[in-house]
């Protein structure tokens, strides 16, 4: 019989976007390992293909495959109702899908490519809320995790469209997160930090990528944050690498 402490998301419902790579990969295989269903979301059906392979493999709850561009805003309208007809409720969102699309100056953008921007780092972001709000009010302990990064509070020269579409994502989930106080539904804004993506490496081309640490060691404070009761105040944001810390400090039980 599965132990909760193995599996401590066992029946839960999960959402999580972005998931043919990266960080959104990461989340869903740590998820499905935790006994989470999840409903997979990715613009490739063969990167969903690859993600189903990988989740197979640790013997996790097969996940629902969804082939969409959250760019296409009636796609994501009808998301929330085909969970409903199959689940009646939502316990997880992880949204971690986003693109850089280079750096670039302001000048220098142009407005085809600004929509593009704003269309899937932010926008997506509201659809995806009207959409599953209503299933993860109906969870007995909803959560909703936003991914963010560290140039949404610190923008600087290049990153103003990528920054400008965070720093929306973070008052647009705080503002949820004040609205939905008074349920159990519960918002965590997370800031991963530098990980071994392929975005990373777009902003970055001359780094390292093994001195940065790989997408799956977030997997279990994803984990956790999804089985917490509670995920602490929504003004502040949630660090990868402080929460990293913190684990290394804790002394390891004796044997």
């Amino acid at each position: 019989m599965t132990s909760a402490a193995g599996h401590p998301l066992q029946g839960k419902i999960a959402v999580v976007t972005g998931a043919t790579r990266g960080i959104g990969r990461a989340s869903a295989i740590a998820l499905a390992g935790a006994g989470a269903q999840v409903f997979a979301i990715g613009r490739t059906q063969g990167g969903l293909e690859e993600l189903d392979d990988d989740i197979r493999a640790i013997d996790g709850p097969r996940p629902t495959l969804v082939p969409l561009d959250l760019t296409d805003g009636a796609a994501v309208d009808a998301l929330g109702g085909a969970i409903f007809s199959r689940h009646k409720r939502l316990d997880i969102l992880v949204h971690a899908a986003a693109m850089l699309a280079g750096l670039r100056p302001i000048a220098h953008i142009t407005p085809e490519l600004w929509d593009k921007i704003v269309s899937t780092n932010l926008s997506s972001a509201f659809r995806l809320i009207r959409s599953l709000e209503p299933l993860l009010r109906a969870s007995e302990a909803g959560r909703a995790i936003l991914l963010t990064s560290g140039v949404a509070t610190r923008p600087r020269a290049f990153w103003g469209h990528y920054a400008a579409t965070k720093a929306g994502l973070e008052a647009l989930g705080r503002s949820w997160a004040d609205e939905t106080d008074a349920s159990p539904l519960r918002v965590a804004i997370v800031n991963p930090g530098p990980m071994r993506t392929r975005m990373r490496a777009e902003a970055y081309p001359g780094e390292d990528p093994q001195s940065l640490p790989d997408p799956a060691e977030i997997g279990p404070m994803i984990v956790e944050l999804c089985a917490a009761p509670e995920l602490g105040p929504p003004t502040e944001t949630l660090s990868f690498a402080a929460w990293k810390a913190a684990r290394a400090e804790v002394p390891s039980p004796a044997a």
